[in-house]
């Protein structure tokens, strides 16, 4: 008689443990020798105060997924608030940044802060139309997207989204790159 083995539990239900030999200081280091484009993600939270809130989030985890339709995603840290944002508000944005808007990106990867309020506040920018999230002006491109799908993974959750509109508001301007732990200029 065939004994039946129990189904395995989803990949995430997994405890995965570090390869062996591996530290999270030597896979940061691989990892910081990566070259990556710089964004802004933001979304607007209706049910933060009267007229809600925009909240804003620096990532360097963002790629396209899909030309057909037009996906892209970006990996937000687990219990991060635009991770909790997005689990609850369905559209966001994402400013591609310009070199120049270098402390933008420093500016909103600041950990800890209560509120987005006063980092909003001196920034050209205008609402979208789609996902009522601030598109930043000066930026090589935004997008407005809708989530389609969210993945656990690890210790971050990789959240994809169609795109809804494109802007191009400084095509020709030199991208932000993230380096080595540092924004820098390409090239």
């Amino acid at each position: 008689m065939l004994q039946k083995t129990p189904p395995s539990p989803p990949v995430t239900d997994l405890a995965i443990p570090h390869a062996e030999g591996v530290s999270d200081d030597e896979f940061r280091a691989a990892m910081s020798r990566l070259a990556a484009g710089v964004v802004l993600v933001t979304a607007h939270d209706p049910d933060d105060g009267p007229r809600g809130e925009d909240v804003g989030m620096t990532a360097t985890a963002f790629l396209s997924v899909s030309l057909d339709p037009p996906l892209v995603l970006v990996s937000l840290r687990n219990g991060s608030r635009m991770d909790d944002l997005l689990e609850e508000v369905p559209v966001w944005a994402v400013s591609v940044l310009a070199e120049n808007q270098r402390q933008v990106a420093g500016r909103f990867a600041m950990k800890g802060r209560v509120s987005d309020r006063l980092l909003f506040a001196d920034l050209p920018s205008t609402r979208g139309e789609e996902s009522g999230a601030l598109l930043l002006d000066g930026t090589l491109a935004t997008l407005e997207c809708r989530t389609e799908s969210r993945v656990v993974a690890g210790d971050h959750t990789l959240v994809v989204g169609r795109v809804l509109t494109v802007g191009l508001p400084s095509p020709d301007a030199e991208p932000l790159t993230y380096f080595r732990g540092r924004y820098r200029r390409l090239g």
